[in-house]
């Protein structure tokens, strides 16, 4: 099931439209309120969020949104006609797993929608428990544990730390995090990378410090 909040009609009905043409079930929406109301009875695979709206901003959306333990792992892919860096990273900051500049054709829509939701059923696959110093991490839980204190991540943070654990000591390259990660190719800025690694050791606290940036080149957990 994919949600979608867009207060614009045409639009709406056209993304309506082409995701039941692809065989996704929708339920759309117009108004932030009518989109808290449907998630207090169900949680989509998917949430297209625009960001100028009546009532609150999909800004505003999102981080409550990721500031929930309930609703911190749904996807979500912000719909917006601004694309300065500043918009992008601030949507970025907020936990957002892609973004798509207005206007957009229907295709390229699709084809982000389909990236992020396998990229989700990849984080579903070879869990297991993993360890580093005080740092506890259940896959299968998807939670984070940092001296016995429960940290919160979305899941795009999640997945980082989950990486970059598994492959201690060895540099991984902003592009192999934004095709693993992100499941797209490196023509995305490597600006997408730096801000959810940024956030990650602010929420990680001591334990950020493990996350070091080889300059040029990447990231790697010590």
């Amino acid at each position: 099931m994919i949600f979608i909040l867009e207060d614009d009609d045409n639009i709406r009905k056209l993304i309506s439209y082409s995701l039941n043409s692809q065989n996704f079930k929708i339920k759309d929406f117009a108004l932030p309120s009518d989109l808290w109301t449907a998630l207090e009875n169900c949680h989509p695979d998917l949430l297209l969020l625009d960001i100028m709206l009546p009532q609150e901003d999909g800004i505003s959306i999102l981080k409550k949104l990721r500031s929930n333990p309930k609703t911190s792992g749904i996807p979500v892919i912000m719909l917006t006609a601004k694309d300065s860096e500043y918009d992008v990273v601030t949507g970025l900051d907020a936990g957002a797993d892609d973004y798509v500049t207005k206007p957009f054709g229907m295709l390229p829509l699709v084809s982000r929608i389909k990236a992020v939701l396998r990229r989700y059923e990849k984080t579903d696959s070879h869990k297991e428990l993993l360890q580093a110093g005080d740092l506890k991490i259940d896959e299968n839980q998807h939670t984070v544990f940092y001296s016995n204190q429960q940290i919160f991540l979305t899941v795009k943070e999640f997945d980082l730390l989950v990486l970059l654990i598994k492959n201690r000591g060895n540099v991984l390259t902003r592009e192999q995090l934004l095709e693993y990660i992100w499941d797209i190719s490196a023509d995305v800025e490597s600006r997408t990378v730096d801000v959810h690694i940024r956030t990650l050791r602010q929420k990680l606290g001591d334990a950020g410090n493990s996350i070091e940036t080889i300059r040029g080149v990447g990231y790697k957990f010590i």
